[in-house]
């Protein structure tokens, strides 16, 4: 069989590699503690999941709007506004099959083969994997802890050129766990609008994002903002997400998404109208304040055991860990963790090519037993070395 040049071009996300290898451990009797997914612990909430079995009583659940349940899209642009300071009108919001499909959206809109995007190195893959298959060239410009591992508009505007189209930014981000301050996104969007360049900014972690949660949106109202219910709300696996998108791309949108997948699941879509109830929003700030708690819990226990986090997180829940000095690669010291210590991590190559075997990155959206088990197991692998 051949494959696309697309196809083939993909690298493997080894986020996923390394939950394979781990579920084959498991699969001989081995427990292994699994800090490689970005996914919450908690499940879906309460009112949700009751929601969800009431809609199991036979009913038809018939295919939606391509944009979703119109008191879905007016539930999340009330939530935009008083959650994120960002009022939008629901004309806006478009309800997507999880964040990835509001991606793929974005960048089937906006994307010619040729046009350059400008990406943050590291950040999440799958981001700029949607923009190349689209045919767009993607360059990667290199941040550092200086910068807190996030771009800013001095660096996007020094890396402009006659075939940038657009950039993308994610805040707080993955892997790093960093936010960019609300002012300085504010300026770096600014500047590529000026260039009529367009914007999409990953907002997937705002919800979980320390201080100041202001959206984008409020500012730059011709922005593509993407959102999820996975993270906030914890509910990975019922695929729902959503766009604010500007007026001028609303019936652009609703074609492709009639197009590429008809419309959202339809029995998530009406469960998730229960996400903005108080009560599930008081579940969600609960949630909130034991991540934080997972989070001093983690980075104490790195410097104990004497691995460097040099940007402290202040979103998402993810650490970036320097793992130089323990003589390994990050490849390497992630293959030891797993085989040796029975804990599975994401090397930094998934993440770009800045500090690519220098960095690995820990999820602590497990439980605290299992953090305070695999801060131990790896403690025990670092003193071996």
């Amino acid at each position: 069989m051949r494959f696309s040049r697309r196809a083939e071009a993909v690298s493997p996300f080894f986020a996923m590699e390394f939950g394979r290898r781990a579920a084959e451990l498991e699969a001989d009797g081995h427990h292994v503690v699994k800090l490689n997914i970005g996914e919450p612990d908690f499940g879906a909430p309460p009112a949700f999941l009751a929601a969800v079995r009431e809609l199991s009583d036979g009913r038809p659940l018939a295919y939606t709007g391509a944009l979703g349940l119109p008191d879905l899209r007016a539930a999340i642009a009330r939530f935009s506004g008083e959650h994120f300071g960002a009022p939008v009108d629901p004309s806006r919001v478009v309800v997507t099959t999880g964040a990835s499909a509001a991606l793929l959206l974005a960048c089937a809109a906006l994307i010619d083969p040729g046009d350059e995007v400008l990406v943050g190195d590291p950040s999440y893959p799958c981001n700029r994997r949607f923009a190349e298959s689209f045919g767009a060239d993607v360059r990667l410009l290199a941040t550092d802890p200086t910068s807190r591992f996030q771009l800013d508009a001095a660096t996007v505007e020094r890396a402009w050129s006659e075939s940038t189209r657009g950039v993308m930014v994610a805040s707080p981000s993955n892997p790093t766990g960093t936010s960019l301050a609300y002012d300085e996104l504010v300026d770096l969007c600014a500047l590529a609008r000026e260039r009529d360049g367009w914007r999409i900014v990953d907002e997937i972690y705002l919800g979980l994002a320390d201080g100041d949660r202001r959206s984008v949106a409020a500012d730059d109202p011709g922005a593509i903002v993407v959102n999820s219910f996975s993270k906030y709300f914890g509910m990975t696996g019922w695929r729902l997400g959503w766009a604010i998108v500007p007026d001028e791309m609303v019936a652009v949108a609703e074609r492709l998404a009639q197009n590429y997948y008809i419309c959202p699941p339809t029995p998530a879509q009406f469960a998730a109208l229960t996400c903005f109830e108080p009560e599930t929003i008081a579940v969600a700030e609960e949630r909130r304040a034991t991540l934080r708690d997972r989070r001093a819990q983690v980075t104490d226990g790195l410097a104990r055991i004497g691995l460097d986090v040099p940007v402290p997180p202040d979103g998402a829940f993810y650490v970036y860990v320097d793992v130089s000095a323990t003589g390994l690669s990050a490849t390497d010291f992630c293959d030891r963790a797993l085989a040796d210590a029975h804990v599975a991590l994401t090397p930094g190559k998934d993440f770009g090519a800045v500090g690519a075997e220098q960095y690995v990155r820990l999820s602590y959206a497990a439980s605290s037993a299992e953090l305070s088990l695999g801060i131990e197991r790896l403690g025990g692998l670092v003193a071996a070395l």
